[in-house]
């Protein structure tokens, strides 16, 4: 039996929350942690299959019970990429074989690819998966739809299915003219200069465009700037079913870290100015901005090595999460209903997600250093490490197995 005796929630009052464990009998008695809702991700890329060697199930899962979180959200960008009935399959068989080796009960669901060559795919899986991922611009991976014709056309599909899109906001075209006028440009802080605001922007403008058409619901991947939040906050003041949601990388690390960070800084879409990140703080205060998604996107320190070119765009960010947004508490940036909001509040009610009893204890005073080496990421490395963060995970309760962090 777990009994927490004597943790308490976020207004200061005590709790009692038993779970049942096989084999466990653990009481947690310190008055000291403050109780949450297990977290939920929904922006992962744990490389299943075909990019083992930079993360699978089995070190992903550790480094998710790690973070706090229980329930994740895979992308489908794999290899093969996850666009037919067959290799999604093939995928769940992966990951469930995985888990079990580590012994992770998980929660997950997975995002099936919009490929304009597999679009009769979708509705054969659409009970299979929490929703259509769309690259308007590439990214990690050779999925784009970069033709109105065919992202029209999976819009469509979505509202007939009734199934949400999750959109990587960046236009293509634009994305292209862009590298053509930079390709002179070999620092690794050209990439925000590359897939500027006006990329983003063009291809939030083209899927809004088509939710009022469809009422598609619609789930805007790692906003990253102020005119992106206006132009949704627009949306969703005319009433239609756009979401938003924002990364830690994006919230807490800006376009000054290139110097140091050099090719570890480099993601899709780019790290913005110090004004965009105190425009995303605001955003989450008044309720545009939905959800975090930690955009776990793990490479290898080689592969992040090389240079601005060649350099796979991705950070890890999956462990550290939770800390930063209770460090960002501690700073009095982020109220913990806020936290709770962003993590899993607003997800379950977006994505229809059914109720668990997974929580994760914190630790609200605890000073930890994020150390590359403690890291459960198979890549091994993270943007933050060497800083200091207020606030932590201690334990993790998923489906009654609890795991001391």
């Amino acid at each position: 039996m777990i009994r927490i005796e004597k943790a308490k929630d976020i207004y200061g009052a005590l709790v009692d929350v038993p779970a049942i464990v096989s084999g466990q009998e653990i009481t947690i008695n310190d008055s000291g942690l403050t109780l949450l809702p297990a977290l939920i991700d929904p922006h992962v890329h744990f490389r299943t299959p075909g990019h083992e060697y930079k993360e699978d199930w089995r070190t992903a899962a550790q480094a998710a019970i790690r973070g706090g979180y229980t329930t994740v959200f895979d992308m489908p960008n794999t290899s093969p990429p996850t666009i037919t009935q067959a290799y999604l399959r093939d995928k769940k068989a992966l990951i469930d074989a995985q888990l079990q080796e580590v012994g992770i009960p998980l929660r997950y669901q997975l995002f099936f690819g919009a490929d304009k060559n597999h679009l009769n795919e979708i509705a054969q899986v659409k009970d299979q998966i929490i929703g259509i991922k769309v690259f308007m611009g590439c990214s990690t991976g050779n999925l784009v739809i970069d033709d109105d014709e065919s992202l029209e056309t999976v819009f469509r599909i979505a509202a007939e299915n009734n199934l949400l899109v999750a959109v990587h906001a960046e236009d293509e075209h634009l994305l292209q003219q862009r590298k053509a006028e930079f390709k002179d440009r070999k620092d690794y802080a050209a990439h925000s200069e590359i897939r500027n605001v006006q990329v983003a922007c063009r291809a939030v403008k083209k899927a809004i465009t088509l939710t009022e058409r469809y009422q598609t619901k619609l789930y805007i991947l790692h906003v990253s700037s102020q005119e992106e939040i206006r132009l949704i906050d627009r949306a969703k003041q005319a009433g239609l079913p756009v979401y938003a949601e924002t990364t830690p990388h994006h919230l807490f690390l800006d376009t000054t870290v290139y110097p140091v960070l050099k090719g570890k800084a480099v993601v899709n879409p780019p790290l913005r100015l110090a004004a965009d990140r105190s425009a995303l703080f605001d955003a989450i205060h008044s309720g545009v901005i939905d959800t975090i998604g930690s955009d776990h996107a793990p490479h290898t320190l080689t592969e992040k090595e090389k240079p601005y070119g060649e350099c796979p765009s991705g950070m890890p960010g999956i462990e550290t999460t939770l800390s930063l947004l209770l460090n960002a508490h501690y700073e009095n940036l982020l109220s913990l209903e806020e936290i709770i909001s962003l993590t899993s509040k607003r997800a379950r009610e977006i994505f229809n997600l059914p109720l668990n009893h997974d929580v994760v204890l914190v630790d609200l005073k605890k000073e930890v250093q994020v150390i590359d080496k403690n890291l459960k990421t198979k890549c091994g490395w993270s943007p933050y490490a060497g800083r200091v963060l207020h606030g932590c995970p201690v334990y993790t309760i998923l489906d009654g197995h609890c795991y001391l962090l």
